[in-house]
């Protein structure tokens, strides 16, 4: 990438299955971000400190260190404390964690994933995101 793309936004996408990594990245690519991803906790977290970006959205279950374990190193972290958040989880491992302290946004696979994920941006950054 030349850096006519400086203007981009960061994301980064942790989730161990290639299908949602793609879909997500694909979309965010569409809304004008710039795309990192990583296949568990324990890289997106070392990414993150790398990386500095202006989203994450992660997955909660994964082999490793899983999506609330990340979550909860990146909100420790003075680096990563305040980078907006968005899990993607099924509903079965979203119930009963008291995901809300942790993030403002928790989207579901099994529900229109495309329309969730541009609610979620549109509130965090505002339409700026919006595709010209």
């Amino acid at each position: 990438m030349t850096d006519g793309g400086a203007n981009l936004r960061l994301a980064l996408v942790v989730d161990d299955s290639m299908l949602i990594r793609h879909t997500v990245s694909r979309f965010l690519e569409g809304r004008g971000f710039r795309v990192l991803s990583a296949v568990n906790g324990a890289d997106g977290f070392l990414i993150a400190l790398e990386q500095n970006p202006s989203l994450i959205v992660t997955d909660l279950d994964m082999p490793g260190m899983g999506g609330k374990e990340l979550i909860a190193a990146l909100r420790a972290d003075p680096r990563t404390k305040a980078t907006p958040i968005i899990i993607v989880a099924g509903r079965r491992s979203a119930s009963g964690l008291g995901l809300e302290e942790l993030v403002r946004f928790v989207i579901y696979k099994d529900i229109d994933l495309e329309s969730q994920l541009s609610s979620a941006i549109d509130s965090i950054f505002g339409r700026e995101q919006q595709p010209s």
